[in-house]
């Protein structure tokens, strides 16, 4: 089967709730395709996630039971589960530090890389020390101050950071969703769980959090429970 083309791969992609059992999906191909979730764009570049791949047949069920044993858990060949590491962001930024003093060249010389050693030195360890809640408040009284005078990025408490890891985690998840697509594989993100179980059982840290349990097949003729709906696009569009 050869792969399918962005455009068909996005239309081809559905919520697929029930897999079947008969049809196997290849490990290396899954894998591949969370090699390509790894390149969606992502906060300050820092990748704060991880991807559990689930392949184990105990480990499956334990993780589906956490799901509620919902259709799309229970069924699946293999789950893969995104989650947001917000507590390695000093192993991030030090391993961007790393790349651009290693690595990056540019016709400017000296000052791009100066300015981006202290983007990553500086800047963002100062807003990244907000994922602690008192840090968080502080910055934002500052922020709110500072806002009244120029423009300010307000985004700084702990529940703030907390989004923006979750958004960069959720793009990449929508990379692997359609990478799985374009392989002729079929996904189903969920949100049903219990986050604090599914993290024993993955032997997560408690800072670690869950975005998402993506379950992997091919779907069975009972797996899409209805044509696709969609709010007019007029609706949600708006040219300025």
């Amino acid at each position: 089967m050869s792969e399918k083309k962005v455009s068909e791969a996005i239309e081809y992609r559905r919520s697929v709730r029930v897999y079947d059992p008969k049809k196997p999906i290849d490990t290396k191909k899954v894998k591949y395709c969370i090699e390509q979730a790894t390149l969606a764009a992502t906060s300050s570049n820092l990748q704060l996630w991880e991807f559990y791949h689930i392949t184990s047949p105990e480990l499956k069920k334990q993780v589906a039971v956490n799901c509620y044993n919902q259709p799309a858990a229970k069924t699946a060949q293999e789950i893969v589960i995104p989650v947001v590491r917000l507590d390695l962001w000093r192993e991030r930024i030090q391993s961007n530090i790393d790349f651009i003093k290693s690595n990056v060249k540019t016709p400017d010389g000296d000052e791009k890389i100066k300015g981006a050693l202290t983007y990553y030195q500086k800047i963002i360890p100062q807003l990244y020390r907000g994922t602690s809640y008192i840090l968080g408040l502080i910055h934002k009284i500052k922020v709110s101050w500072d806002g009244l005078r120029k423009v300010t990025y307000r985004e700084v408490t702990a529940s703030d950071l907390r989004v923006v890891g979750h958004k960069s985690t959720a793009l990449a998840a929508q990379n692997f969703m359609v990478s799985m697509a374009a392989q002729g594989y079929d996904t189903c993100p969920m949100e049903g769980f219990d986050s604090q179980r599914l993290k024993k059982v993955l032997g997560l840290p408690n800072k670690a959090q869950i975005s998402m349990v993506i379950g992997c097949g091919i779907r069975s003729k009972e797996g899409i429970y209805g044509p696709r709906f969609r709010v007019p696009f007029k609706e949600v569009y708006f040219q300025k």
